[in-house]
Order: structure tokens, then sequence, then C-alpha cells
């Protein structure tokens, strides 16, 4: 297999003036010189390595994704969002899981920047964590500081831009239908307690908490993996140790899908409310009522306050939330 050097020597150049041929550097090179490189690419059929071709040229055609984790439906609308974008800008997307993992995230966001992407979008919770959350926004920030661009989805510890779906009024419509449907006795399933969201949708259910003038007790308070089988061990515990229950809040629709299906095994009629409003929310039986946040847009306009011109100031989209209402609630006397 021939080598940039043997292409080099055919041509008469030095290596260095053959990489800026091949590669498409910006830098000016004599047509002589080109003609007779890309003479010599020919006759040895020489492959260019494309990470070479990306470093060599002053326009940057990858941008990079930092997900919690792709295979969680949240996640997966926000990526096809991020992509659409992407693709329809020529870029190339490197997607990286860090499975809400902050030093992970802190190793994806220094190998993003040495493969000197043009931008990277952050599409995942901020942690609540101080240190954690100073150490990502740090290296962030001497990415930027490199000529890099970052957009991130929801909130976290720094000033950039960014896309904040209103979680906590998520929360509180979650909270006051079930409220306003007549059910008092709520259990909750919260995600990971060290994120953002967790907490900020949990601020949302406890004012409307307040707004009806009603308790929700600690205990009736679990914390759960965003997934279907946390939805699931959570609920289990839940209608165990407090029986009066009528009505259960999960905070993403994966746990609320769980939910519904320990529900089913055990026979109980209980109410449940979703979060994010996936495309399965219509498909479950019962049919899942959810707080709705356009994820596929939310992960558009990230992506465009990633590769669009930077603004004077920080930008902050800020999408809302709506309750959708289906089968999974009625009200209590029903």
């Amino acid at each position: 297999m021939a080598t940039l050097a043997d292409v080099a020597r055919r041509a008469g150049v030095s290596t260095a003036t053959a990489s800026r041929i091949i590669n498409g550097s910006s830098k000016p090179v004599a047509d002589t010189l080109r003609e007779r490189v890309l003479a010599a690419v020919a006759e040895l059929q020489y492959v260019p390595n494309a990470h070479a071709q990306m470093l060599a040229r002053s326009h940057r055609s990858a941008v990079g994704v930092i997900v919690h984790d792709v295979s969680d439906p949240y996640f997966a609308e926000i990526t096809r969002g991020l992509q659409r974008v992407a693709s329809a800008n020529g870029r190339l997307v490197i997607i990286c899981n860090s499975f809400r993992e902050p030093e992970r995230e802190l190793e994806y966001l220094e190998l993003l920047h040495a493969h000197q992407v043009a931008a990277i979008v952050v599409a995942g919770s901020g942690y609540l964590d101080e240190d954690a959350s100073g150490r990502l926004d740090a290296r962030m920030r001497a990415y930027e500081a490199a000529g890099g661009r970052i957009a991130v989805v929801g909130r976290h510890g720094r000033t950039g831009d960014a896309v904040l779906p209103d979680n906590e009024q998520g929360g509180f419509l979650a909270a006051d239908h079930l409220y306003s449907l007549g059910h008092t006795e709520i259990g909750v399933i919260a995600g990971p307690a060290g994120l953002t969201t967790t907490a900020d949708r949990l601020d949302g259910l406890r004012r409307a908490t307040r707004h009806h003038k009603r308790k929700l007790p600690k205990q009736r308070v679990v914390h759960a993996d965003f997934t279907r089988d946390g939805g699931f061990a959570a609920a289990s515990d839940l209608i165990a140790a407090h029986p009066p229950l009528t009505a259960i809040i999960a905070l993403n629709d994966s746990m609320a899908v769980g939910a519904l299906a320990t529900l089913r095994s055990s026979g109980r009629k209980v109410a449940v409310v979703g979060f994010d409003d996936m495309p399965i929310a219509r498909d479950v039986t019962p049919s899942l009522t959810s707080v709705r946040l356009p994820l596929t847009e939310m992960g558009s306009r990230a992506m465009e306050l990633a590769l669009g011109e930077p603004g004077a100031d920080p930008r902050t989209e800020r999408v809302d939330a709506e309750l959708i209402q289906r089968e999974s609630t009625w009200p209590l006397d029903h």
C-alpha cells in the first residue's frame, strides 16, 4: 500500500507539500506542484487518511455530541434533531455516551477537543455536585478558548449557549393534573438524585403540592434509574410501602412504562403520569398521560446554536412543557 512519502517521492516534492495538496489545506500551492502530486496519487492509488484530512483543513467537518445514553428514548429523540441539522450542514456527528458519569464526560470532552471537532453539544442533565460541575465547565471553556463552540441541553453549571427545557414547570403540571383530579395519595418515581433534571422536576412537583395545600412526604419519593426496570422496581416498592396510593408520577416515560407493568402484574388500579412524552406513550396500555417536551426540536435548536455564528452574549432558548392527558389518569371517583 502506497504511503504519503511514496507519493511525495514520485511527485518530487516534500511530504509536507504533498500532505497540504492531498488533504485540502487552504495554504496556496503552485498549480504545477498540485498537478504532479495528484498524478502521483492516481498512479500509486494512494488512499489519504481521513483524520489527517480533517486536521489539515481550516474548516472542521466533524461535530461531537455527548449524551448520557443514546439508547434511552429521551436522548434518541434529541440526537435525531441534532443529526438532522448536522447533516444539513454537511457535518459528521461523533456520538459519545457518558452513562451519567462526570469523569467519562470529561474524558470525552478532551478526546473531542484533541480530534479538532468544530463544535460540541452536551445533551444531558447537568450535575448537582459543584466539583464535578466546575471541572466540566473548565474543560468546556478550554475547548472554547481554542476556537471550539459548545451548546448544552438542560441546566448546567455554566454560562453559555443553551437549550433549556422547563422541567420545573413540567413537574408542576404533572402534580397539578393529579391533584385537580382529586388524587392526594401520590407517589413519585424520581430519577438519579445527582442530576439537575431530577431536582428541577421535583421542585415543580413540590410547588404544585404547596399550591394545592397538600403534602408529599419524603417516603413517597423513590429514586431510580431512568429505565423501565428502574420504574418497575420503584413502583413495586411504592405500592408495597404505601397501600393507599392512588397515583404515581414517574419523572420520565421509561420509568412510567415500568410502573404500568408493575400495576398490571399486581392488579392495582393506580393512575400514572410520565414525563417527556416519548412516541411509545401513545401505544402502551393504558396510553400514558405525560408531560411533553419537543425533544427532536430541542436537539435541532442546540445544534443550530453550536454551528451558527456566535452571539455577543450567551444565548438561552427556553422550551415550554405541556401536559398531554391520555387513559392512564382519571378522576379519583371514576
